[in-house]
């Protein structure tokens, strides 16, 4: 069954494929779900790393082989070329298909850009593609080399850097697309599953509570942990209750709700429970422990009805149970 994406790609291909000269993709490659190609590519290369660091240009060339705003990450690369050939397609029209698509996604574009002509210094032009090429190298022989070496009739070339936050963890794409001959578009598609630390447990500080509320006027309380199916914070939620101290004693004009959430398994009844005496441990905590004023916070339960993620998996049900803190 073709998925949501590849639906949205399909719309600007109506023609069919007969002219494509390779009729199918190399031996062993496995197409990542996240994405589907756009009609008639094939994949003429892939390499996957379990584990590896990779780095994520977010801004333009600023110097000779240097661009100033990179995201380091690591996590699972896969890393899969195709190839569209015929004349029936250029590489723009690919290159906004795989665009529309990542938006229609829920990807957050951190940037893109196109270039008819591969010169300047922005995103998507042949210096910024350099660039982060040598910031991460092909490490497989293949097809993919097309990409470092031009043609006679070699045309434009673009880039999209997008984003998204999925329950199972934050995933970067970053997509490449040349004009490589008159005849034959490569378009280079990155995927980054990033790993989380080998404790899995990520503590918020104040700095990200500051950024949270002012922009959205909650923050999720990342390191608040509790025993299981219990209102009791475990001895490892310190480091997040004292970043919520630093806060809220830095800016002391400013009140909150503090919001318990569970997933949706158990009842209704037990769960919103639940989730109150579990926003009440953390005003509690906040008071005895750090004496930050109760009339400040108040705590509410709303149970499984303001899910972030779909119940229907362990890693969705896991982003569900939260505390926040809301402002008032």
């Amino acid at each position: 069954m073709v998925g949501h994406l590849g639906r949205i790609l399909m719309v600007a291909c109506l023609c069919t494929v007969a002219s494509v000269v390779r009729a199918q993709d190399v031996e062993g490659v496995i197409e990542h779900p996240m994405i589907e190609r756009y009609p008639g590519q094939v994949i003429a290369w892939q390499h996957i790393e379990n584990y590896q660091p990779y780095k994520v240009a977010t801004g333009p060339v600023t110097g000779y082989r240097a661009i100033a705003d990179w995201i380091e990450t690591e996590g699972r690369v896969t890393r899969t070329f195709y190839e569209y050939e015929g004349e029936d397609r250029t590489f723009s029209e690919i290159y906004k298909n795989y665009l529309d698509a990542l938006r229609q996604e829920g990807f957050d574009i951190i940037g893109e850009g196109m270039s008819l002509d591969r010169k300047g210094v922005a995103i998507g032009s042949g210096q910024w593609m350099e660039v982060t090429f040598r910031a991460n190298p092909v490490a497989k022989p293949g097809a993919v080399n097309t990409l470092f070496a031009g043609t006679s009739s070699s045309g434009g070339a673009g880039a999209i850097v997008a984003s998204k936050e999925r329950a199972a963890g934050l995933v970067y794409v970053v997509a490449y697309v040349e004009q490589h001959a008159k005849n034959y578009v490569g378009t280079l598609i990155d995927i980054v599953e990033v790993e989380a630390a080998e404790t899995g447990l990520v503590v918020v500080d104040a700095e990200a509570i500051g950024s949270d509320i002012a922009e959205y006027g909650r923050v999720v309380l990342d390191g608040i942990v509790f025993d299981f199916d219990k209102a009791t914070l475990r001895a490892e939620s310190s480091v997040a209750l004292e970043a919520i101290v630093s806060y809220l004693r830095a800016n002391p004009e400013k009140q909150f709700y503090v919001v318990g959430h569970t997933d949706s398994k158990g009842t209704f009844d037990y769960n919103r429970t639940l989730s109150a005496d579990r926003a009440r441990a953390v005003v509690e905590a906040l008071k005895n422990d750090y004496d930050i004023a109760s009339g400040r916070l108040q705590p509410h339960g709303v149970g499984p009805l303001v899910p972030v993620f779909s119940n229907g998996s362990d890693a969705g049900r896991e982003k569900n149970r939260r505390v926040e803190l809301v402002e008032r």
